[in-house]
């Protein structure tokens, strides 16, 4: 089965024309020693040499003008402001870049795979980016199903769906108060007796804040403080209109949350742009904020589903998908995802018993 992978890439160099700088080599070696603490370790982590190491980090520092590290006697080595902001600026490329790239390759992997002799018609899945739906790729790649993945809002994968664009639609609805306006969205595509749905995961969502709380963040009433910097999801989003229900129920004028208006694609970019120290708070799921190190406010939990059509649900090459996702190890990979509950995953149910509509 064809796989191809797109990553992106740094390029640091002058514009004289001069051999530009090994930079994504620098980037990776930074990283090591920002977790590491030696040049030494994180260069044999890399496979180079010390001189090699200390060479390459002398010569960004020239093209830069400043310094990257600094060297304790006996206490190894530290990034500077300057290497911090470079590491962080990293994570934050590949955070937002991660799920446009990773839709452009299954792309380009269905469009090349067509001119295959009796390749296989990939499942065409349409989600919002989460940690679940990225796990479920890696499970069908490994049982060498292929896949066409798009990520798009929740709305979008929905109406995708309803139009026949799609095989799978994934979507998110609040658990509590919130649920039956979040939900109306989606039933405006959904019908059910065209549809059914199968639960993905249980995950919480809640506000990133710096390791500490140094701000003494406590709930949403704070995102109004003077001086507070919030990054938001974009609009369209189910997280955004999640946010944007809280804010109103709370009775927050958005106006005047500072940073409102800037907004990150994905749970991750906004956890890494806190992280980097340029918002003091964002919303998202808690695997963000624990891989990304950042405290985490819990505020309500919220259901996955996958939504897919009665006749897809009969048809034979569909039945690899629902093992795969019924599977003891797809459970405990979304188990072990901080914040997620796999009690149910892969369940197949009907509109009716999700949510309260008419027959």
């Amino acid at each position: 089965m064809l796989q191809i992978e797109l990553t992106p890439r740094w390029r640091i160099g002058l514009r004289d024309g001069d051999v530009p700088l090994e930079a994504d080599t620098l980037l990776s070696l930074l990283s090591a020693v920002q977790s590491g603490g030696s040049i030494a370790q994180a260069g044999r982590e890399l496979g180079l040499s010390y001189r090699h190491a200390w060479g390459l980090v002398r010569r960004a520092e020239g093209l830069l003008g400043q310094a990257l590290l600094q060297r304790g006697r006996g206490q190894g080595s530290h990034l500077t402001e300057l290497g911090q902001r470079l590491v962080w600026a990293d994570a934050r490329v590949g955070a937002r870049l991660q799920p446009l790239l990773a839709s452009l390759a299954s792309e380009l992997e269905s469009e090349l795979g067509r001119s295959q002799r009796k390749a296989r018609a990939p499942l065409r899945l349409h989600a919002s980016h989460g940690f679940a739906v990225a796990a479920l790729c890696e499970q069908l790649a490994a049982r060498r199903l292929p896949v066409a993945l798009s990520y798009r809002n929740s709305l979008e994968a929905v109406a995708a769906l309803a139009q026949g664009d799609c095989d799978l639609a994934g979507f998110h609805v609040p658990l509590g108060r919130f649920e039956s306006a979040a939900a109306q969205r989606y039933l405006q595509w959904l019908r059910p007796a065209e549809h059914r749905l199968v639960h993905l995961a249980v995950r919480t969502q809640g506000l990133f804040v710096a390791p500490g709380n140094p701000l003494k963040l406590r709930g949403l009433a704070d995102l109004s403080r003077p001086g507070l910097r919030f990054v938001n999801r974009p609009e369209g989003s189910g997280t955004r209109f999640l946010t944007d229900l809280m804010l109103r129920h709370q009775g927050i004028d958005r106006r005047r949350i500072s940073g409102y208006d800037h907004t990150e694609f994905t749970h991750a970019a906004v956890a890494a742009f806190v992280a980097s120290g340029m918002a003091d708070v964002g919303l998202g799921v808690q695997t963000a904020a624990d891989r990304f190190g950042l405290q985490f406010i819990p505020l309500l939990r919220e259901r996955y589903f996958f939504a897919v059509s009665t006749e897809s649900l009969q048809r034979r090459d569909f039945a690899s998908v629902w093992t795969t996702l019924q599977s003891p190890t797809f459970r405990a990979q979304v188990a072990a995802l901080k914040g997620y509950e796999a009690a149910r995953t892969g369940e197949v149910m009907r509109i009716q018993e999700a949510f309260e509509v008419p027959e």
